[in-house]
Formats: structure tokens, C-alpha cells, sequence
């Protein structure tokens, strides 16, 4: 999914910034934007053209501080409801021009208020956007999409984030007792450079109600839920050189990735990737079995003749293996050998390799004039067949169904289009799709091989139908159903447990609203029954981030650091919790609506935890555990080495548990003999 800007958002949180937010439209998306900026404690007025047919919010219109009914472009209405003074306008109506066309109304009268709209026309946006100033945009239908697609993985993976270069997917395991963690390690030990533990749900225990709080001591068992965050295996060796503190000699680079590409491991990895990307491209397909075949035929040729003809010269015998696969007989055989008389086993050679040659050189012509021909006279190409088995069904290819098929194919997944009408060839041209009646061509998509159906058209009764006959079909398996109101969701959840039902718009509303507060919304995913947003910082001077440690910020306000970096250095993933941050830093972090309503109010949680030292076993253990102290607490150098001279001593800083282990631990390292004691 697209990032909502382009680039990062300037934040700041301080006590004069207005507490007043305007919703325009109160459709489904804007009553669940209304409902979440009312969690935060703010005022709230609204502009809706009609009165709802039904509140899906019971008792909103007595939340709101004000409500009209009328054109939100009609400047005494957008004055009525406050619009002078607010911080942000949210505009989700569902028709776009009318969005639009109130932006403008509204920045006349207010020049600095925050614009979130509801748009999918992605240049106009961008446009009105360098105009406007403080504006974003995107559509609400279209957000939810990677959830959907994740949802019908049926895997541990829920969710992929791209940052930059890298991708990051996030993981929720479920140990087995011969799971490589299970009984071996606790919890703090699996964050690494390329890896952060998100949540820890204990065998039998119900699901967190906090992000991101877990027991760092808590040692991983069989039946635990562990989900966590790590960059995908092709990016690991990357990330390691990259976010490695020592610099290897120039020299080196080049032997170091011949020795990594040329491994066995990475080329069998290549080599299925390969493979799996034209999973749905027969063409290149052929065009890559053709390939390959003429390549080891003039590998193996040229080895034969070498070994043969011990006066030809490895590239003459190359160029002899290309000349017989090209079918040139008399150019050959002179070139071999000065006897009169051919052996009978290179004649044989010679016709299979010229059969073989002019085979495959037909085959590639045809692949060749075919695209060609295409690519001049536009001609419409055939679709891809259906995929055998292993794939997903997506039953409607609206907006939403398109984006989620987009987001399956880039992370290499078979999947199928159902649709009701046919797409133009210029859309989603490598997606195979039945077009007709969508209960009926249901049996067309080998159902019964499929790892999950994604019912996700516009109509909310047809997809729960859809649904129905999807599972009556194959009981085995995944299904996902898109849903708009949030009590059919979770009536729909109790009656069939064996469905994934996600709301899309009570997805979207949370990213809505954190845009309203200024956050840049990279990205959003469930975890546990909660709303995950990857969100952009950049900190500014007067900003509650600025100065602390990410640390604190991580453990004070329930987030997880996922990307940090500075101007004049390279930026790092899963930075260490000892990072400070400073003015104009770049931050992006795992969060949910809670915690950034924690970040923007600057709620930090308190610090429970004491670090007792007992006893430094050499003199160089004073010197290091001050260093430790003061490098992980954020008390100044002088205090920690005013404690590391008196002990035993308790250090009077409190730490999060997090912050008071990894001390701990640190200390023991620099041999000093130290514990955490609960702060009472």
C-alpha cells in the first residue's frame, strides 16, 4: 500500500494546539472517524448532507459538540461548526468532488488546519495537496486491502511493511514443543538487529489489551503466541552489513557478494523465486525452460569437446556447440577434426543438437513475435490460466479486490479474480479471471484445491452468501468476508468462527484519524484483534519525542521503533533503545491508535522498576558500569560514577522493566554484580 505523503509530516505537540477536530460526512467512515477522535478527548462538531439512515454508532449525535446538515462546501456552515479555529477537518464524504471542492472552502477560512480527504484520484490529490498545504489524502476503501490479502495467507504472516529498501514482514508463532525457541530462550533474547518481539500471549491466556507489553524475563513455552517483526530472509545479510558497526576494506565487497551469490543456498533461493514469480506467466514460463535448455546444451557441448578435441581451446569448443545448435553442419566438422572420417557418436551429437537448437530457436521466434505483435497492433493478451491448487480466490475486483490482488502478487501468491464483469486487458493483465455470474463461477477457480477465498465486492449480504457457498463447497478452506458495519461483523465472527470478518471501514477510520493529528500513516495490519498503524515521525523542536531516549519512548507509550534515522548518518533498523533523539530525526514506529493518543499527549507510563548494584569485582567494572549506567538510565556520567564508588548501592533513577533488565545484564558483562528490584 502506498504511503499517505510522500514524505514525513512535522509534529508537534504542545499545550496551545487546538483540541477541536470537524467531520464532514457522516456515512459509515465518518461516524467511525467521529467515534475514534472522541476517544482522545477532544471536541468534535460535524457536517452531514442528510440525517443517516441509521447511526451505527449508537448515541453519536450526542457526542458531537455541534451538528449541521448541509453542504460542507457552504462557508456559513463550515463557520457554524468551527472551522476557524479546529485543527483538523476530516472530509469523507463519499462523493470525491464534493471532498474537493470543501478542502478549498475550508482552507479560506482557516489557513493552517490539518486536511484529511477522502480521494482516490491519486494526481488531483497530489496537486491539490501542493496548493493546499497540511493535506493528505487516500482512499477508505482501499487501506484495509493488505489486511484483507494478509488474512487469506492462512499462515503466521500478518502483515509486510516496506521501508526504503527493506521489507519487513510481521510473524505470529505458535510454539510447538520442537520449535527451536520453545524451553531454550526467554523473551528479551529473540529481539535482535533484524528482530522485535511485539506481543506474548501465554498458553491459555486471553489477548493482550495493551501493544507492545510483554514479560521480558518470561522464558518461551509449548503453546505460547509469540508475534514479532523481522526483515524477510533475502534482506537479512543485507541488513546485517548495513546496520554493522565495523566498515570492511573495499577491496572486499566484490569477492563477498560473488561468494554470496554464487552460494548454494542463495542460488536455490533465486532460483525458486524465480521460478515463483512466473507462476501465473506461462509465456515466461516457456520462454525460461527454453533458456535454461540451450544454455546447459552449450555448457555440456562445450565440456564434451574440450575433453575430446584436446587441441580446441575452451572458447573455440563454445563457439562450436553454438554453431551445431544453430544447425550449421559444414562449418562444423572441419573445424573438428582433420580425419577424413567423422566419428559416428559426434554425428549423432551434431543432429541432436540441431534438432534441439531449432526447436527451441522456433519457440523463442514465437514468444518474440507474439509479444511483439502485441505491443504494436495492441493486441488484447490471454489471462493465465487459473492456478491448480494453493491459491487465493478473490471474489470481486472493485477497488478493494484489485488492491488486494495487487498486494498478493507482490509477495509471489497464486491468485485467482472472480468478477462479474471483464476487465480490460491493460488491468491486472497477470491475473487469471472468470467472468460470470460469482456464485456460479465459483466452480471454475478449483476451489477445492485453494488455501482461502476473499469475498470482498461491495455488496454486504452478497458476500456473506458468497461466503456460505465458498465454504459449503471446500469446509477446508480459509475464508475472509468484507463487512461495512461493525455489530453484523461481530455477529458474523460468533456464528461462524471458522471466518476472518473484517470491517473496512472501522479499519480505515483509525488511520483517518491519525492523520488528522498529524501522523504520516505508512501502513496498517491486524494483530490480535487490534488495528496496527506504521506511522512516521519527524521530530521537531517543541515535540514530545524530542530528547528522549527510544527507550522510553518504546516502553513509556507502547510503540515499537521500527526505523530510525538522522541526516548525517545512515538510517538504521530496529535501532537500539539507547538511540536519543534529536531535531529533524526520522522515526517510524509499529503503533495502535492508543498509543499514538499517548504519544500526542505525551502520557508516558510510569518507571516501576530499581537497579541495585552490589559489587564491582574489578576496578575496570567501576569504570564500564558507569559508562552502563548512564548510557542505558539517562542520568548524567557524574551520578553513575558516584554510584559505582559507593557500593552497594541502589541506583536512584527508576527504568521501565525492559530498561532495568538490559542494565542488569550490561553490568553483569562489565563484571559487576547487580539485580532489578520492583520500584514500591
Amino acid at each position: 500500500m502506498p504511503s499517505i505523503e510522500s514524505r514525513p509530516t512535522v509534529i508537534e505537540v504542545k499545550e496551545s494546539t487546538p483540541s477541536h477536530f470537524v467531520v464532514c460526512g457522516l456515512g459509515s467512515l465518518g461516524q467511525f472517524c467521529a467515534s475514534v477522535l472522541k476517544e482522545f478527548g477532544v471536541t468534535v462538531s460535524a457536517i452531514t448532507l442528510t440525517p443517516p439512515l441509521s447511526w451505527e454508532i449508537p448515541n453519536l449525535p450526542n457526542q458531537l459538540e455541534c451538528l449541521e446538515f448541509g453542504d460542507c462546501r457552504q462557508p456559513d456552515l463550515l463557520q457554524k461548526v468551527g472551522v476557524r479555529t479546529c485543527r483538523a477537518v476530516l472530509l469523507v464524504a463519499s462523493d470525491e468532488r464534493v471532498n474537493i471542492e470543501a478542502a478549498f472552502a475550508v482552507r479560506l477560512l482557516n489557513s493552517t488546519a490539518r486536511l484529511v480527504v477522502r480521494s482516490a484520484k491519486e494526481n488531483l490529490n497530489e496537486l491539490v495537496g501542493d496548493r493546499l498545504g497540511n493535506f493528505v489524502a487516500f482512499e477508505a476503501t482501499q487501506l484495509p486491502a493488505p489486511a484483507f490479502a494478509i488474512a487469506a495467507l492462512s499462515s503466521e504472516i500478518r502483515g509486510f511493511i516496506k521501508l526504503d529498501d527493506y521489507m519487513l514482514r510481521v510473524v505470529k508463532a505458535s510454539i510447538t514443543r520442537d520449535h527451536r525457541w520453545c524451553d531454550r530462550r526467554t523473551l528479551h533474547e529473540l529481539n535482535t538487529q533484524t528482530r522485535r518481539v511485539l506481543s506474548h500471549i501465554p498458553y491459555g491466556q486471553p489477548l493482550p489489551t495493551e501493544f507492545h507489553q510483554w514479560n521480558p524475563e518470561a522464558r518461551v513455552q509449548a503453546g505460547d503466541l509469540i508475534a514479532y517483526i523481522e526483515l524477510t530472509e533475502t534482506q537479512t545479510l543485507t541488513a546485517h552489513q548495513a546496520l554493522s558497526p565495523s566498515k570492511p576494506k573495499q577491496g572486499l565487497h566484490f569477492w563477498q557478494w560473488v561468494q554470496t551469490s554464487l552460494s548454494k543456498t542463495m542460488l536455490q533461493r533465486k532460483l525458486v523465486e524465480l521460478w515463483r514469480s512466473t507462476a501465473q506467466q506461462q509465456t515466461k514460463r516457456v520462454a525460461l525452460l527454453v533458456g535454461t535448455g540451450i544454455l546447459s546444451l552449450l555448457l555440456v557441448g562445450t565440456v564434451i569437446l574440450a575433453i575430446t578435441q584436446p587441441k580446441t581451446s575452451i572458447l573455440h569448443a563454445f563457439y562450436v556447440s553454438g554453431v551445431m545448435l544453430l544447425g550449421s553442419y559444414d562449418a562444423v566438422y572441419p573445424a573438428l577434426s582433420t580425419q577424413d572420417a567423422t566419428p559416428l557418436w559426434m554425428r549423432f551429437m551434431n543432429l541432436t543438437y540441431m534438432l534441439a537448437g531449432t526447436a527451441s530457436i522456433a519457440v523463442l521466434y514465437a514468444l518474440l513475435t507474439e509479444t511483439l505483435l502485441a505491443a504494436k497492433f495492441h493486441l488484447p493478451r490471454k489471462r493465465p490460466p487459473v492456478p491448480s491448487n494453493s491459491h487465493v480466490v478473490l471474489v470481486g475486483l472493485g477497488r478493494v479486490g484489485r488492491r488486494v490482488a495487487e498486494f498478493l502478487h507482490q509477495i509471489k501468491q497464486p491468485v485467482a479474480g472472480v468478477s462479474n464483469a471483464s476487465l480490460e486487458a491493460t488491468v491486472l493483465p497477470q491475473l487469471p479471471v472468470v467472468v460470470g455470474d460469482l456464485a456460479a463461477s465459483l466452480n471454475k477457480t478449483n476451489l477445492e484445491a485453494a488455501k482461502s477465498v476473499v469475498v470482498a465486492t461491495d455488496d454486504e449480504m452478497a458476500n456473506l452468501e458468497l461466503g456460505l457457498l465458498a465454504h459449503r463447497l471446500n469446509p477446508e478452506c480459509g475464508l475472509v468476508i468484507r463487512t461495512f458495519d461493525p455489530a453484523f461483523s461481530a455477529s458474523i465472527s460468533r456464528l461462524l468462527p471458522y471466518a476472518k470478518v473484517l470491517c473496512a471501514y472501522d479499519l480505515a477510520a483509525e488511520a483517518f484519524v491519525a492523520a488528522a493529528f498529524g501522523e504520516n500513516v505508512l501502513n496498517l495490519l491486524r494483530l490480535n484483534e487490534q488495528t496496527v498503524l506504521t506511522t512516521e515521525y519527524c521530530v521537531t523542536a517543541r515535540d514530545s519525542l524530542n530528547g528522549k531516549l527510544l527507550g522510553e519512548v518504546a516502553y513509556g507509550y507502547g510503540v515499537v521503533p521500527i526505523l530510525h534515522e538522522r541526516a548525517d548518518k545512515p538510517l538504521r533498523l530496529m535501532p537500539s533503545d539507547d538511540t536519543r533523539l534529536e531535531v529533524s530525526d526520522r522515526l517510524v514506529v509499529l503503533a495502535t491508535i492508543e498509543s499514538l493518543q499517548q504519544v500526542e499527549q505525551s502520557d508516558l507510563k510510569p518507571q516501576t522498576w530499581m537497579v541495585r548494584i552490589d559489587k564491582a569485582l574489578t576496578q575496570e567494572a567501576q569504570f564500564d558500569g558507569a559508562n552502563a549506567i548512564a548510557r542505558i538510565s539517562d542520568c548524567s556520567i557524574q551520578l553513575a560514577r558516584d554510584v559505582m564508588n559507593q557500593l552497594p548501592a541502589t541506583l536512584p533513577v527508576p527504568l521501565y522493566h525492559h530498561q532495568a533488565l538490559r542494565l542488569v545484564r550490561e553490568l553483569t558483562k562489565a563484571q559487576a554484580i547487580a539485580q532489578t528490584l520492583p520500584n514500591r
